[in-house]
This record gives C-alpha cells, sequence and structure tokens, in this order.
C-alpha cells in the first residue's frame, strides 16, 4: 500500500478513483469517456452544472456570487486578478507572508502598482497581526494567501478590510477544508490539484459587481466577463478534470461536508504536531504556532537547519514502508507532509507512528 503526502498534484479519495475507473469507458450511460464528450454537448452540460450546483451548496455560496472554471492554475490568477481589478484605482494591497503570495505580487506589479502590506521578511514563519498592517483605503483590493503551501503558514483570521475595498483570497491548497464565509471576500481561487481534484482547472467565486471591471488588454481566456457569459465555456475546457472534481465534491458531501473535511484536518495535523513537539526537539516546525497549517506540515530533523543524513534516511525509510513525496520544496528544504482531505487519519497516524520509531532509533 502506497500512502501519498504530496503537496500538489495530490492525493485524491480512492472512492473517487474507482468511481473514475468503472466509469471511464461509458461515463453516465453515454457510451463515450467523458474525455471524449463534446463541452457543448447536453451529456458534458450536466456535468458541469451539477459540479458547481454541490460546490455552491457545500460553500453556502449567496446568489450574487458566481462560480467560474479557468485554465492556468493559481500563476494564471495572479494574473487574472490583477487584469480583472487593478484597474479600478492602478494600486492594490498585498499580503507578502510566502512563496506564492509573494509571486502574485511580483506578477502583478507587471499591471498596476503593488503595495506590500508587510516588510519583508527573511523567513515565512508567522502572520503578523493586522494592527500592523499598513492598507491603503484606496487600493483596487487586498489580496492574500490563506494557506503557503511551502511554508505551511495558514491565516488563522480573515483579514479586515477598509470599506469598499473587496479581499481576495488564494486558497487553493485549503480549499474545502474549513468553513468559509464567501460574503467577505470578493474573489476566492483554487486550483484544483491541490485538494478538489486533478490539475488542470481553477476555482474562481467572485462577486458579480467586480465582474466587467478589467483593463482593455486582458486577454480574452484570463477575462472574468467573458468567461461568466460563456458558462467557463468560451474555450474547450479540461472536461476529464472537472468531472472528477465533481465527485470529489459529492464524495466531501457524504463525508461530513465542510465541517466534516475540517474535523478531520484538525485531527490528522494535530497528531503530526504533537509528534514533533513530543520529540524534545528532534523534530523542528519552524512555523509559529497559531498559524501553523492544518494541510502542509514543513519539518526539520536535528535543529531549525535541519540534518540533511537524517533527513536523508528518514525520507528513505518512509518510501521503504510506502509512504512517498514527504520531501520538502526544493527552496526550504527538509521535510513535508500535505494532509488534504483524501488522505485518511489512519495514514496519517502511519506517518506518526514512522516518526515516533525514527526519534526512539535516533536520539542521542
Amino acid at each position: 500500500m502506497v500512502i501519498n503526502f504530496a503537496a500538489g498534484p495530490a492525493k485524491l479519495p480512492e472512492e473517487v478513483l474507482k468511481e473514475v475507473q468503472k466509469n471511464l469507458l461509458d461515463c453516465n450511460g453515454s457510451g463515450i469517456s467523458v474525455m471524449e464528450m463534446s463541452h457543448r454537448s447536453s451529456s458534458y452540460g450536466k456535468i458541469q452544472e451539477t459540479a458547481i450546483n454541490d460546490l455552491r451548496e457545500l460553500l453556502n455560496i449567496p446568489s450574487n456570487y458566481r462560480v467560474l472554471l479557468m485554465q492556468g492554475g493559481g500563476t494564471g490568477q495572479f494574473a487574472a486578478v490583477a487584469l480583472n481589478l487593478i484597474g479600478v484605482t492602478g494600486t492594490a494591497d498585498y499580503v507578502i507572508t510566502g512563496s506564492w503570495s509573494e509571486k502574485a505580487a511580483k506578477e502583478a506589479a507587471q499591471y498596476g502598482k503593488v503595495n506590500a502590506v508587510l516588510p519583508k521578511a527573511a523567513k515565512y514563519i508567522s502572520v503578523p497581526r493586522q494592527n500592523s498592517w499598513k492598507l491603503d483605503p484606496k487600493a483596487s483590493y487586498v489580496y492574500y494567501c490563506d494557506n503557503e503551501t511551502v511554508e505551511g503558514v495558514e491565516f488563522d483570521f480573515v483579514p479586515e478590510v477598509p470599506a469598499g475595498v473587496p479581499l481576495v483570497a488564494d486558497m487553493s491548497s485549503n480549499f474545502l477544508s474549513r468553513p468559509i464565509d464567501v460574503a467577505k471576500f470578493g474573489v476566492i481561487f483554487a486550483g484544483a490539484q491541490k485538494n478538489i481534484g486533478p490539475a488542470g482547472t481553477t476555482v474562481i467565486i467572485v462577486r458579480e459587481d467586480l465582474i466587467g471591471k478589467h483593463l482593455k488588454s486582458t486577454p480574452s481566456i484570463l477575462n472574468f466577463q467573458l468567461m461568466d457569459k460563456n458558462s467557463s465555456l468560451m474555450n474547450t475546457p479540461p472536461t476529464f478534470v472537472i468531472y472528477v472534481m465533481g465527485l470529489v465534491f459529492k464524495w466531501i458531501k457524504r463525508n461530513g461536508g465542510i465541517a466534516g473535511m475540517s474535523k478531520l484536518a484538525n485531527a490528522k495535523s494535530q497528531l503530526i504536531y504533537e509528534t514533533i513537539d513530543k520529540s524534545n526537539g528532534f523534530y523542528y516546525c519552524p512555523v509559529d504556532s497559531n498559524v501553523r497549517s492544518h494541510m502542509n506540515v514543513p519539518f526539520r530533523i536535528g535543529s531549525a537547519a535541519g540534518n540533511d543524513a537524517l533527513e536523508k534516511e528518514f525520507l528513505a525509510k518512509a518510501e521503504a514502508d510506502g509512504m512517498i513525496q514527504l520531501k520538502g520544496h526544493r527552496s526550504v528544504g527538509g521535510i513535508r507532509a500535505s494532509l488534504y482531505n483524501a488522505v485518511t487519519l489512519e495514514e496519517t497516524q502511519q506517518l506518526a507512528n514512522l516518526m515516533v520509531e525514527f526519534y526512539k532509533n535516533n536520539k542521542k
């Protein structure tokens, strides 16, 4: 048995994969695979409509919000958000707390003025409290990344923004893992490949009044207004990805909805963090305890700088035991366990058991 702790593309629910396998050649009695369906056909139309309706139900999305399915991943949305919104005042506030929000700010700076709300940090291990932020009341929007996949930093609050300024959130790696109040946001986006499906599509939830404010230079493929007008069918969508994502939404509904996913995420992450904290410093997590991610748990062995030899030995032992893709991101090194919705508590317990065993065998 292989247990996949990848940060993305990530583990999918086994139940969903089996359903995909069963219907791969004949999807919903159509006689063809979903990968062969015309995106203009009624057969595919029902798949996409059902997926969007299930997402609306899961998140209780208000009626004045549109759901778009676009390509280009989170990186594509770094540009799309700016192109569609920054033209209102020509400036935007970016709360940079990790690698992905830093990349988003760099992309947005090509289309307008970007204000860095926080001083540049040497390492991303915390989320400074909001009383230290420097927000511009004339900004077109305030942007933040709710969960930084690389550094394992997750916001423990929803930012308060000046009246009339939309809040934009990248939720790619913690989407549908905890309750959110959609009405507090102007735009939410999430790449599917972290927590809700295969790579290839991005979910965008955008308030209706923010549509149609794009720069004239906005490419059609990134234009919220055109995508909305064409029901996300302006170009050929990744039909297979959206089909699988729809199955994941139904799987979440069957397993307690967002509340069920949140309870599971808390239990899994607590198990690993407690193992780290009880290791007498053998394992080290650099992230401030109040903003430790429930989805991505980075840690080192031996010290804050890590012990390369021990970490390689741990990763080799994990792989031999069927636990794969635990290596930390190349920019920070170390080890990272991604505990997305599809990862079970039992699988997480196996990782915790390995960590305890490895500590006992290698402590000084």
